[in-house]
């Protein structure tokens, strides 16, 4: 990383560009159809009288390059805290400057300035470049863990008490 680069806490004003960047990595990742999110959305999330969400940005000669967007979770069996990141993006003509890699120092020095026992991300299987560049940095994938989600239909169904028995098939 050069000094015309630099990670720093995300500001209010930095909203706008995160959030193109977000646009960007849901096109990355094949999926811009489904972003719902709004820039305000984004910025009462980050900056609101309750945030559920931090982020922290890269920069490249002032301009904001990359993001990580992340939220404390909780261990039940460390009886700790800790981070889940829920993106980290860096834009395709700033990789391999140390950006991506500076950004997850960060957030590791963060975790262990507070105490908080892991830090934790998904990443989609199909990408290689990410996996090979976060077992470089001697992560571990949780291969015994399915992540299950609950959206959609399926979300106000079980709001409701009307879920399905569990035999049904689906997404």
């Amino acid at each position: 990383m050069s000094s015309a680069t630099a990670v720093r806490p995300a500001e209010e004003f930095d909203v706008d560009r995160i959030y193109r960047l977000i646009i960007d990595l849901a096109t990355y990742e094949r999926a811009a159809d489904q972003v719902r999110s709004t820039p305000d959305q984004l910025r009462a999330a980050l900056f609101g009288p309750q945030p559920a969400a931090y982020a922290l940005v890269a920069e490249s000669a002032g301009e904001v390059v990359g993001f990580a967007l992340y939220f404390r979770s909780y261990s039940t069996w460390e009886g700790v805290h800790g981070i889940y990141l829920e993106d980290l993006y860096v834009a395709p003509e700033h990789r391999g400057s140390g950006l991506g890699k500076a950004l997850l120092v960060a957030l590791a020095e963060l975790a262990v300035q507070r105490g908080y026992a892991r830090l934790e991300w998904a990443v989609l299987d199909w990408n290689e470049p990410a996996i090979r560049f976060y077992r470089g940095l001697g992560a571990v994938p949780m291969e015994e863990w399915t992540v299950f989600r609950l959206a959609g239909p399926a979300l106000g169904q079980v709001a409701l008490g009307s879920a399905s028995d569990g035999s049904a098939t689906g997404r």
